[in-house]
């Protein structure tokens, strides 16, 4: 079975979205050129599962970011929808998270960038994800969508390293106990 990785930003209280799916506070924070380690990240993975909030967020911006196959989960979209210009990089699936590692590991996928905050969560509760790089942005936002929801038991976490960025961002890996 595949493992999966996150690489995700909150808000200092832990925020990844306004209510209403804003994120101006993450994508005009400047971090004065600095590497924060996604790039690294990414090349570690062989495809990326998200969600369908996260893939309706990125199709508004101005360009695709993703250079690896996406598996994008969802009961709601059609799969026809797919954009011509994301037609062979973009898959819309109707399946559970069990169902879209087991598409992966099909694919050859050994390591799957989770993304999305509702994707993480039930991959955390499905037992998915094996680490997790949270960076923290210097911001409260009072409200908002979170990146962590219920859990049917305690997450164990193990810390691996934090570091901090002239920008004010701290970044945290730590990696889940089995």
């Amino acid at each position: 079975m595949p493992s999966a990785h996150v690489f995700i930003a909150t808000s200092l209280d832990g925020y990844i979205a306004r209510r209403n799916d804003d994120i101006d506070w993450l994508t005009s924070f400047s971090a004065l050129g600095e590497d924060h380690g996604y790039n690294t990240h990414i090349a570690r993975m062989d495809g990326i599962i998200m969600g369908r909030g996260t893939y309706e967020k990125v199709l508004t911006f101005d360009q695709w970011y993703y250079e690896k196959p996406v598996l994008v989960l969802s009961s709601s979209l059609d799969p026809a929808s797919v954009p011509e210009r994301l037609q062979g990089k973009v898959e819309i699936v109707n399946v559970t998270p069990e169902a879209a590692m087991d598409l992966a590991a099909a694919r050859g996928w050994n390591r799957i960038y989770a993304d999305g905050g509702k994707l993480i969560q039930s991959f955390l509760r499905a037992g998915f994800v094996e680490d997790m790089i949270i960076s923290r942005i210097p911001i409260l936002l009072g409200d908002g969508i979170p990146l962590f929801g219920p859990l049917d038991q305690d997450v164990g976490l193990e810390h691996i390293e934090t570091k901090s960025f002239p920008s004010g961002l701290v970044q945290s890996h730590y990696r889940v106990q089995r």
